[in-house]
């Protein structure tokens, strides 16, 4: 493979949405993000950290079956759904898996969607220095449908795209400068993100027992100077019960005696502390006065590290 893989740019929050024609929105969807790169004979999916995942999506790695290109490098979103909408959860059975015996069974049971939103490279020349607008059209020139691979539509009505997001109950929008390059490795308000419900990635630092069952897991973010601050517990979401009683046995494999929070959590005397070293995706509505999450859900289990789960990087 000829291709490095590179960090994706990628938007800022806003609590307001853009105005004027210069604006594109997209349907933020809640999956992974994933490159693809192809170099002509073969392919690699990357995500955002770096991390490779070609083995758990092989659908994918025939790239000619919905890319008309020499070599490529195309960014976008992995999703899977249920009840007909974005899943984190149910994407993340794909995206767990560490052993290629399991991929055959699970790929029939979550089947996914790439959906597509930008191009980096296209046969041979970087493209990331083409406005926004060239490399979406550039996109329905090579980019060609199949079930598993999708490009994302644009919109210009901005407001009315997010008033659909909020009928149905879906993560939010992203709001793009048509005339913005792609700054790799970059972040910056020519991507805009706007979310129906906010989301981080949490480190796991106790947990609390019902029956002898875990029933809900005590989280935590690090500050700037590499200690765990307790900001709530979360007991309901995505998580089966067979996923309870998983988490039952980690913890107790990982149990400790001394609490790994800087601050006292509230649940402090019901609570087994283990070794922070399981993350989980929340979705919460906002934040507390008192620095805490009113209403987290868990959405899944990840494999992202604990100590990048940071006051700053939410």
């Amino acid at each position: 493979m000829k291709l490095k893989p590179v960090v994706p740019f990628e938007p800022i929050s806003t609590d307001r949405l853009p105005e004027g024609k210069e604006w594109i929105a997209q349907l933020k969807w809640d999956g992974v993000r994933m490159l693809v790169y192809y170099d002509g004979q073969e392919t690699r999916l990357v995500n955002r950290k770096l991390n490779e995942r070609t083995m758990q999506y092989p659908e994918l790695t025939d790239v000619p079956s919905y890319c008309r290109a020499e070599s490529v490098i195309l960014d976008g979103e992995i999703i899977a759904l249920e009840d007909g909408k974005p899943s984190f959860h149910q994407v993340m059975r794909r995206d767990g898996l560490r052993t290629s015996g399991r991929i055959p069974l699970v790929r029939q049971q979550v089947p996914i969607v790439y959906m597509i939103f930008d191009v980096l490279f296209y046969n041979g020349e970087w493209v990331t220095s083409r406005p926004l607008a060239e490399r979406q059209q550039l996109l329905e020139k090579i980019v060609h449908p199949t079930p598993y691979a999708q490009l994302v539509p644009s919109y210009s009505e901005i407001s009315g795209l997010f008033d659909v997001v909020k009928q149905h109950q879906l993560e939010g929008i992203v709001c793009k400068d048509i005339g913005s390059v792609y700054a790799m490795n970059g972040k910056d308000k020519r991507w805009l993100k706007k979310k129906l419900f906010q989301d981080l990635v949490a480190v796991v630092g106790g947990v609390t027992h019902r029956a002898g069952t875990v029933n809900a897991l005590l989280l935590g973010l690090y500050d700037e100077e590499g200690r765990l601050w307790y900001i709530g517990h979360a007991g309901t979401g995505k998580l089966t019960q067979q996923d309870w009683r998983s988490v039952t046995e980690r913890a107790r494999e990982l149990a400790v005696t001394e609490r790994p929070f800087a601050n006292q959590p509230e649940r402090s005397k019901d609570a087994v502390w283990i070794k922070p070293v399981l993350t989980v995706k929340i979705h919460f509505m906002e934040w507390t006065h008192n620095r805490t999450l009113r209403q987290p859900s868990i959405q899944s289990f990840v494999d992202i590290a604990p100590q990048d789960c940071t006051f700053t990087s939410v």
